[in-house]
């Protein structure tokens, strides 16, 4: 029973977090990959796409936004996933494909772990690490560690 947690599939746990900052994110303008922009007067949204649904249906969508302060968060929004065991959100080069190949497509991927789903409904925010480069990552995962299988997926579009 523990290793499959049968449960979760009735649990829904709702997470209701908001950016630091009232002011809407609005778009960036682009910049070459040799400009560092420079630090925003209110959140801007960097990146932005919808989920795809895999082994469980996942609606919702993901955003990468610059904070006024120059950091980066990953955002959750409208998020509506199945709960399951052991489930993270994982920022990835991994392509994200539609249907059952999409499942599995870590097999050598890198990845960097931003710990686990805070609720499988809602929304949230996850801090990206100071040191990551963005652009070496190209879309982002609702992962379940316990059987290796994707939930849902997007792939990043610059805005």
């Amino acid at each position: 029973m523990y290793l499959f947690q049968p449960w979760k599939l009735w649990q829904d746990e709702t997470e209701l977090e908001s950016l630091p900052s009232p002011a809407a994110a609005t778009p960036a303008e682009p910049a070459s990959p040799a400009e560092s922009p420079a630090v925003p007067a209110r959140p801007l949204t960097v990146a932005a796409r919808k989920f795809i649904s895999h082994e469980h249906t996942t609606t919702g969508s993901v955003k990468i936004v610059r904070l006024v302060d120059g950091t980066y968060t990953l955002r959750l929004e409208n998020l509506d996933t199945s709960n399951g065991p052991d489930l993270h959100v994982w920022l990835t080069d991994a392509p994200v494909k539609e249907g059952r190949d999409g499942w599995v497509a870590f097999d050598d991927g890198k990845y960097i772990s931003l710990g686990k789903l805070k609720g499988n409904k809602g929304n949230q925010k996850h801090t990206l690490p100071a040191d990551a480069k963005l652009y070496e990552y190209t879309s982002v995962s609702v992962w379940c560690a316990r059987f290796s299988v994707r939930f849902g997926a997007a792939e990043f579009t610059k805005v």
